[in-house]
């Protein structure tokens, strides 16, 4: 192959191509996205857990309702069980995000630049959705 051919094909035009990013750029710039991933992880395994504890009270609540299931005689029972998985599930978020933040503002430091993370607003709406949850669970709507 001709080698201007394969210097257009690759994009190795000396007038048109931008300078390359140095390797410490690159590499901050992946760190910053494992720091994104990490942080969805943790957004996930909330609202599994928010999610879960809310299903169970419903489910149960829906049985009990309906007469299929006895009221049980437990001191934990089906609310109180959905609300630990709810609280556990917020506390969780919560956690993960105060170390998210601060994270970032140690990356902020080392880089030298501002820095965002878009992985903060899943994480606040899940935490919203996670305290109605738990209000919906306790006042028993």
């Amino acid at each position: 192959m001709d080698e201007n051919v394969a210097a257009d094909m690759i994009g190795d035009d000396a007038g048109a191509s931008a300078p390359l990013p140095s390797t410490n750029e690159l590499a901050m710039e992946r760190n910053r996205l494992a720091m994104d991933r990490t942080m969805m992880a943790w957004v996930r395994t909330s609202t599994s857990l928010i999610s879960f504890g809310f299903t169970i009270y419903k489910f149960f609540e829906y049985m009990r309702q309906s007469g299929q299931a006895p009221t049980p005689r437990r001191s934990i029972g089906s609310r109180e069980f959905g609300m630990l998985m709810i609280v556990i599930g917020v506390l969780t978020l919560a956690t993960a995000t105060f170390g998210h933040y601060r994270t970032m503002r140690e990356f902020r430091r080392i880089a030298g630049r501002r820095v965002y993370s878009l992985a903060t607003v899943p994480a606040a709406l899940i935490s919203i959705l996670g305290v109605v949850a738990l209000i919906v669970v306790w006042l028993r709507l």
